[in-house]
């Protein structure tokens, strides 16, 4: 790593370097200055020498060494001058901008010469393989332009990342960061990069999730600031714009959640500007993604933001933007598709239903509890209540009320049809007071055919029992009967409309063809009660007799006995009413139990009948696909055999053409082509041999004589080398000589000292190894002592109070001890 006194010797020294031609020594010079921890104070000098370092960078197309310097500096001049970093950037930016667009210009044809798919993927080997297999001419200048533009491309994509990774929640410089964003965008959209915009998004998304969760950061932005707010918001919509118009609409979505997401983060409203923008393509995506409902929620936000904040607006444009919002209400589907779901779907769909509407209302209230359902009924009464009504054309008026409030079943699709045609002719540019470019009412056409449609389905199923199909499509003019057929399928499953079809009578029966109907069962109860009055009338019953009053008349003394008959015949009559109940109770019962038998038994037999006629419509269905697949992949054949017949103004097949006969010549075709191929391959390898053994040839007579003009080289250097290492050894070696017989007269003296040292080191030795031996005797003396006493005491002990004596080997070791102590 090469040191420097001062920066600007560093900048003189890779300008030097880069007049000689030394480019990547220069920029590791400078890199090296940058990175260095001597150079942390930030002076006007490092701002020069950043300039030509991102100078270096850019026309070495060094991504790498950019990023590292620049982060380097932006430590640097953080605190101290960050419009210096600013200035860099900018420069840098605009350097490689520059040179794309240079190397960009001198292409003739921009979609040939960019045909790939990732800026950030490698050369693929099959890409390798057909540039040594493809011919040279105008294939081989497409990979001339393509090597030329792409690195350049790439080169500049890079920066782009780079500059908003370096930038990324710096308070600082929120300006510049949201200028990177607008400019990767514009370069995304200009040269239809989808897969760099996705990235660019998932890239600026990181970062604000990053900002969120890092609240401590310092020098973080804070978005509860206007400006800041501001800033962010206007890159989203952007980034809006930009995913719509090249029709990345799974993005869209997502950049329309981030804004939301935002706004819901700060609680602040947006201005009104950016609402419009926001609205208008919001109604691009749901009707991209057949979402009507939402769509024309869409629509109804838009034309009030533009009704109470756009004065200028004119009176043809307010009008063209009321009749979207009431046509798009208009082609909602009237019938709800919650019909017959489970409770899973239609937890889902609520779930759904409440994100859309926090998406369209663009809710803001954390507090707000009531969320009302979006449907077609309710957006119909907004309408009304946001004075849409008052403002739309009348032929939109018009249709409105045929399709809302008439009942012509017959007449309705004919008096609508002339109405759609004058519609499809409105639209158009709005003016330039108005934020929405351009409104189309001719794309409303299809669902409001629809809906007519449905209209005349309905009015006529309350009308007529049976109608035939062909009047059925001459009072819908709008499709074929097919078309309706599918249609009406729809509107019976979701229970719109009761109807069945009868393809072999030509008939169409409304209503619903079961017996037991509501219907048919109160005709038939009126009937009955009707019935049961006339037979009272025709047959009275017989008036009774008071027979007891003529017995107590007649017979007062037998009151007694015949109340004890009566109350007797009345208990047995009930008994025997009661056993009869039971009996009855008995037989409904087992009736029951048979009706339910029996009523398993046919259902279970229903079920097997209508499984198996699933099944046979099934392989019926299935033989049919495959049949049909077969006839259009035998048509392919035929078709691909026919263009290789023409090219090769020899027809292949003769005859009748069946389908394993294309695919027999096919594959005998494709192993032709194979084995042509192998042959052009070991023709080109064997040219490209024989080109390979020539050089080698032609090399070898050039590379002795460099070999020798080598020799000759270094036998020049190898001798006044030698000469001059072979003097400076004479002149060591007399010098090593005059030092030693200088020193030589010291070995006696020096051979005194050793010897005196010696000796002196030997008798401290001795003396130390003598005091060692007497304390080590010492302490086994103590400790044989110390074991003696304890032994001794013991034994007077044992001896109950007799004299006490010390062992003689004891005694004689103690005093021997003693005396060598």
């Amino acid at each position: 790593m090469a040191t420097f006194v001062k920066p600007e010797n560093a900048l003189k020294r890779a300008e030097e370097l880069i007049n000689v031609g030394q480019k990547q020594a220069a920029l590791q010079a400078l890199h090296d200055l940058i990175t260095s921890k001597r150079y942390r104070t930030w002076q006007k000098a490092l701002e020069k020498i950043m300039f030509k370092y991102v100078e270096l960078c850019v026309d070495m197309r060094n991504s790498r060494f950019a990023k590292d310097g620049l982060i380097q500096y932006r430590i640097v001049c953080q605190q101290v001058n960050v419009s210096s970093l600013e200035e860099v950037i900018k420069h840098f930016m605009h350097l490689s901008t520059e040179r794309a667009e240079q190397a960009h210009s001198q292409v003739e044809a921009l979609e040939e010469a960019l045909d790939v798919d990732d800026l950030e993927m490698d050369k693929r080997p099959e890409d390798l393989m057909l540039s040594y297999v493809s011919g040279c001419g105008e294939k081989g200048k497409n990979r001339s332009d393509r090597e030329l533009v792409a690195p350049w491309f790439k080169f500049l994509w890079d920066t782009y990342r780079t500059v908003l990774e370096i930038l990324k929640n710096n308070s600082k410089l929120e300006a510049l960061y949201a200028m990177t964003a607008h400019r990767a965008f514009q370069f995304c959209k200009t040269y239809k990069r989808t897969t760099e915009f996705r990235r660019l998004c998932e890239i600026i998304r990181n970062h604000l999730v990053n900002l969120n969760k890092y609240s401590n950061q310092r020098d973080r932005p804070d978005l509860t600031a206007p400006e800041s707010l501001q800033l962010y918001l206007e890159t989203r919509m952007e980034q809006l714009k930009i995913v719509t118009e090249l029709d990345l609409w799974q993005e869209a979505f997502r950049s329309v959640e981030d804004i939301h997401g935002l706004m819901s983060q700060v609680k602040k409203s947006p201005k009104p500007s950016l609402m419009v923008i926001y609205y208008s393509k919001l109604t691009e995506i749901f009707w991209v993604a057949d979402s009507h409902l939402y769509h024309a929620y869409a629509w109804l936000k838009l034309f009030g933001l533009q009704k109470n904040y756009n004065k200028n607006l004119s009176q043809k444009d307010l009008q063209l933007i009321a009749a979207s919002v009431l046509l798009a209400a208009l082609s909602v589907a009237p019938y709800d598709h919650k019909h017959g779901t489970s409770h899973l779907e239609l937890e889902n769909h609520k779930e759904r239903n409440l994100c859309m509407a926090g998406l369209i209302n663009f809710t803001l209230d954390a507090e707000r509890k009531s969320r009302e359902v979006l449907s077609r009924a309710s957006l119909l009464t907004e309408l009304t209540a946001n004075g849409v009504m008052s403002c739309v054309p009348q032929e939109v008026k018009d249709l409105y009320y045929l399709l809302e409030n008439e009942f012509l079943p017959l007449d309705l699709a004919s008096r609508v049809q002339p109405l759609l045609a004058k519609i499809a002719k409105l639209g158009g540019k709005l003016s330039t007071a108005s934020a929405v470019p351009e409104v189309q009412l001719s794309q409303y056409i299809p669902a409001l055919e629809k809906l007519t449609t449905l209209r005349v389905l309905k009015q006529a199923a309350l009308v007529f029992q049976t109608m035939k199909i062909d009047m059925i499509s001459k009072i819908i003019p709008f499709f074929d009967f097919a078309v309706v057929e599918k249609i009406a399928v729809d509107a019976v499953k979701y229970n719109f409309v009761s109807m069945k079809i009868d393809h072999l009578n030509g008939s169409v029966y409304f209503g619903n063809v079961d017996v037991e109907v509501n219907t048919l069962c109160d005709h038939l109860t009126k009937l009955t009660e009707s019935l049961n009055k006339v037979w009272y009338l025709i047959h009275p019953p017989a008036p009774k007799q008071s027979k007891l009053e003529e017995r107590l008349y007649h017979l007062s003394g037998i009151v007694e006995t015949e109340h004890r008959r009566l109350l007797a015949r009345k208990s047995i009559i009930e008994n025997l009413k009661e056993e009869h109940e039971r009996q009855m109770l008995e037989m409904e019962r087992e009736e029951e139990s048979k009706r339910l038998k029996m009523q398993k038994i046919t259902q279970e037999a229903g079920w097997k009948r209508l499984e198996v006629e699933y099944r046979e419509r099934e392989r019926a269905r299935i033989r049919k696909e495959i049949a049909v697949k077969e006839m259009q992949e035998a048509q392919a054949l035929l078709e691909a055999q026919r263009r290789k017949v023409g090219k090769r103004k020899k027809p292949l097949v003769e005859g009748e053409v069946t389908k394993q006969a294309l695919i027999e010549l096919t594959v005998s075709e494709q192993l032709k082509e194979r084995q042509e191929l192998e042959k052009k391959l070991q023709k080109l390898a064997k040219t490209m041999d024989h080109l390979e053994r020539a050089r080698h040839e032609n090399e070898s007579l050039l590379i002795e004589q460099a070999w020798e003009r080598r020799l000759d080289e270094e036998r020049i250097c190898y001798e006044p080398e030698q000469l001059r290492a072979r003097e400076e050894s004479k002149r060591n070696h007399a010098e090593d000589l005059r030092r030693k017989t200088r020193l030589s007269r010291m070995l006696e003296h020096v051979d005194a000292m050793r010897q005196k040292i010696n000796e002196r080191r030997v008798a401290i030795g001795k003396m130390e190894r003598d005091r060692m031996r007497k304390l080590i005797f010492l302490i086994i003396s103590e400790e044989e002592s110390i074991k003696r006493l304890k032994l001794g005491g013991d034994r007077w002990r044992s001896s109950r109070g007799g004299t006490w004596r010390l062992p003689s080997s004891s005694a004689n070791s103690w005093s021997s001890s003693r005396n060598r102590s």
